[in-house]
């Protein structure tokens, strides 16, 4: 019986590391790789967005891994999917 008890005593703080870990690190970065895959997924064309370098543009195409870009009148580049950033919204547009 003392050796339990004298187990639990040292390593309670191991313990609290680990949980302190999980809901300081790994969970919130489990959240977020999930909003991101879902705003890579929901993607259309015609969108407004910025990529991960701070261009700003209109979807004109896109597929599986790539997404064209319209930046200017007669200038579209072409990004990773993974390369967008943000998708404006037209709340972000009322407040320019």
């Amino acid at each position: 019986m003392g050796d339990i008890q004298q187990i639990l005593q040292t390593s309670w703080p191991i313990l609290l590391m680990v949980v302190i870990f999980y809901f300081l690190l790994w969970r919130p970065q489990k959240k977020q790789q999930k909003e991101r895959a879902s705003l890579l997924g929901s993607l259309k064309k015609g969108q407004k967005i910025v990529t991960i370098g701070g261009i700003y543009g209109e979807i004109v195409e896109l597929d599986d891994e790539k997404v064209k870009v319209q930046v200017s009148e007669k200038v579209e580049l072409t990004f990773a999917r993974s390369a967008i950033a943000n998708v404006l919204s037209k709340k972000n547009k009322e407040e320019k």
